[in-house]
């Protein structure tokens, strides 16, 4: 199931960002979305919206982290992300 949610991620990722800027850039579990993506509040939040439309209301990538501290939050990486879709999925099968 994660395999599936990490390739769904990407393919949002590269919808938000451009696929262009992703060229130079391998989009893995490890990779922080601060650091190695330096998404933007307005990315994240076209993000969260492809989450949704995706995967419905149980994943909420403002609530998920809406729980963090500033130092979570700038250290996020998409494996976080897969964790939680997993998480949520399960939790709602």
């Amino acid at each position: 199931m994660s395999d599936d949610a990490l390739t769904q991620v990407v393919r949002m990722l590269a919808e938000v960002v451009g696929e262009d800027f992703l060229l130079d850039v391998e989009i893995g579990r490890d990779t922080a979305f601060n650091e190695d993506l330096g998404l933007e509040s307005i990315e994240f939040v076209a993000l969260a919206d492809k989450l949704r439309d995706h995967y419905g209301d149980g994943v909420d990538l403002a609530a998920f982290i809406a729980g963090m501290d500033i130092d979570e939050i700038m250290n996020l990486t998409v494996g976080d992300l897969v964790d939680h879709i997993a998480a949520t999925e399960t939790a709602h099968a």
